[in-house]
């Protein structure tokens, strides 16, 4: 090591020392920096003790809750291993759990599912649960806090009991043979002296997050609703499109839990009381959920045991034969109407299709043809039992036609404002010589509004064109998407309905035929009015596209059938109706009746009247 690397060596050291003398804290500074140790070590001791505090509280609480639950009713059963229990006859398969003694899932057989290779479920683990609860004086029994022991099991049917120093809880389920129907029994034995007096309620709630079943999402989630049976009074049913809640007042018979399809139907031969129901619309769509039900009930329960509670669950289609065949299934004192879960429509409506469509659709049913034949077929009868209405009609627009010279006639004979009451009297009085009524082409078609609007809730409601296939189609009861495009277009969505476009079109050359019948029976103000109002009939079969293009194709299809029927009679009706000979039958009609020159409609009379009245009116202004 030479003379200047020690030089270095010793130059670096005096420079540190340096430093480090000059940068060292004075006295002052020393006690602050101590005072500020000790002051963070009092605070961290602090903290520890209190944590040891805390922890010691915990500890002495759990000790405490550990012994208080080992007093508790039924303790040795809040402890244990959950098992499956399934149960299964030819229409459904049920799997129950001992955890909770409940169903975690519902099978339907028979009904293939669109979400999974094998049967539709109903129900679900995941998304479905039911608890039952008992109000003790100090404790209470919630039936998802124990773990169940099953006895008596047989393939159908099965009692789930829980059971500590002869008090016992028991829950029974049994399938009833060749049904939907699973009867279910709640009964304590030797728990009087658990309960108050007074108590007299089993506590039900019931929550499921619906699945989407079927392949249009907003058509099936419009005709997804949670029901529920009033007693003596009907059913009503929470709102489709939105969240809803209900306490009904009254007692229920039962609470069905309905997707477009297959209910899940809780029926209470007991009744229910106090009851709480919501439904809660899906935030995000097309999840592969629909919406959430919830329902909290009460049910009748005898604390000594001498009498069980009666429940039963209908776990299946929501087919309206099958449901009334189920009615007589049910333990209830008065017919519990299940098949008023299918909604056929208003009063008016159900009665129509209860009593003409329906039967008119089974028949055609049976013969075995494929469903979209049967819709074909139906519409057909349909159009032939209406066609005399039909007809008529358009014989009184082509009346309307033939008279149209004469009414041309009437109004330059009445060109002024002030004369268009005497030009309208005039009008009527020659109707009523010809024997023409204005109204006449508008009440027969009035007379098929009905039918068609009844037709509206039934295609839809009916499971039998579920899966069906006809044409293109590959499922009648939703829509034919064979023109897709993967991804939503505003008003459209991902897809083009070929039944709905055709029925589009002709409801168009429908309106067409219609408007120029109706230009035939005005003139002046009323014919230039009809044009300013004929784009807005033009405009429906547009909005109507877009409003059924997600509809069941089973529906479009039966309406565009409808239309082409329609232009089919139109159309020989036209070809067949020689204006020369109807003029001269309404000429002999007027012959026959010339003389009672002052007959008049019940219309022109009225007119008369008011005639009369102003020009009372006006004498009276001049006096």
């Amino acid at each position: 090591m030479d003379k200047n690397t020690i030089t270095g060596f010793i130059l670096m050291a005096l420079v540190v020392i340096g430093f480090s003398w000059y940068s060292q804290p004075s006295e002052e500074e020393r006690r602050l920096m101590q005072a500020k140790q000790d002051s963070i070590a009092a605070v961290e001791k602090q903290k520890a003790e209190l944590a040891a505090n805390e922890k010691k509280q915990i500890q002495a609480k759990q000790a405490a809750e550990q012994v208080a639950d080992s007093n508790a009713i039924f303790f040795a059963q809040r402890q244990g291993q959950e098992q499956e229990i399934v149960l299964k006859n030819n229409k459904v398969k049920v799997t129950l759990s001992t955890l909770g003694g409940t169903i975690q899932n519902a099978e339907i057989l028979g009904y293939k599912s669109r979400n999974h290779d094998g049967d539709v479920l109903l129900m679900t683990r995941k998304d479905a649960q039911m608890t039952f609860s008992l109000a003790g004086k100090q404790d209470n029994i919630i039936s998802s806090d124990l773990f169940f022991t099953p006895t008596e099991q047989t393939d159908s049917s099965v009692t789930m009991t829980a059971e500590q120093d002869g008090k016992q809880l028991a829950i029974s389920y049994r399938l009833q043979p060749n049904s939907y129907m699973v009867d279910i029994t709640i009964q304590a034995t030797g728990m009087s002296g658990f309960f108050a007096p007074n108590m007299k309620t089993l506590d039900i709630s019931w929550t499921d997050r619906i699945m989407q079943q079927e392949k249009g999402y907003s058509f099936e989630n419009q005709r997804c609703n949670l029901t529920y049976m009033r007693k003596s009074k009907g059913t009503k049913s929470l709102s489709e499109t939105s969240d809803d809640t209900a306490k009904p007042e009254e007692a229920l018979s039962w609470v069905a839990f309905k997707n477009q399809f297959f209910s899940a139907v809780l029926i209470a031969p007991q009744d229910f009381t106090n009851a709480q129901l919501a439904s809660t619309q899906e935030t995000e769509k097309k999840n592969g959920y629909l919406k959430t039900y919830e329902a909290e009930l009460k049910t009748f329960f005898d604390p000594t045991g001498n009498k069980p509670t009666e429940l039963q669950m209908y776990l299946g289609p929501n087919d309206f034969h099958i449901l009334q065949a189920h009615n007589k299934l049910s333990k209830t004192e008065e017919n519990p109407e299940l098949d008023e879960i299918v909604y056929l429509g208003w009063s008016f409506f159900r009665f129509i299709n209860r009593w003409s469509i329906m039967p008119l659709f089974d028949w055609l049913s049976g013969f075995g043809m494929n469903m979209g034949i049967v819709l074909l077929l139906l519409i057909t009868i349909i159009k032939i039992l209406v066609y005399p209405t039909n007809k008529k009609s358009y014989l009184s627009a082509a009346k309307m036609r033939v008279l149209k010279p004469q009414v041309e006639a009437i109004g330059a004979k009445y060109p002024k404002q002030e004369d268009a009451m005497k030009k309208q009297q005039e009008m009527m009085q020659l109707y009523s010589q010809y024997g023409v009524s204005p109204m006449g082409g508008c009440l027969p078609m009035l007379i098929q509004m009905p039918i068609w609007l009844a037709m509206y809730n039934f295609v839809p409601n009916a499971i039998e064109l579920r899966g069906q296939h006809f044409l293109w189609a590959d499922d009648l009861s939703a829509y034919d998407d064979v023109i897709n495009w993967g991804h939503d277009i505003w008003l459209l969505g991902d897809h083009l309905s070929i039944f709905c476009l055709l029925w589009a079109v002709s409801m168009l050359a429908n309106t067409w035929i219609m408007t120029r019948q109706q230009q035939n029976q005005m003139m002046g103000e009323q014919a230039q009015q009809m044009k300013m109002m004929m784009w807005m009939q033009y405009l429906m079969p547009v909005i109507f596209f877009f409003s059924f293009n997600n509809y069941s194709s089973g529906l479009t299809f039966f309406y565009f059938v409808s239309g082409l029927i329609s232009l089919l009679i139109m159309w020989y009706l036209r070809v067949t109706t020689d204006d020369a000979k109807l003029l001269k039958k309404l000429e002999a009609y007027r012959e026959l009746h010339k003389n009672d020159p002052k007959k008049t409609s019940s219309l022109a009379a009225r007119l008369e009247a008011l005639q009369k009245m102003q020009a009372e009116q006006q004498a009276n202004r001049k006096k």
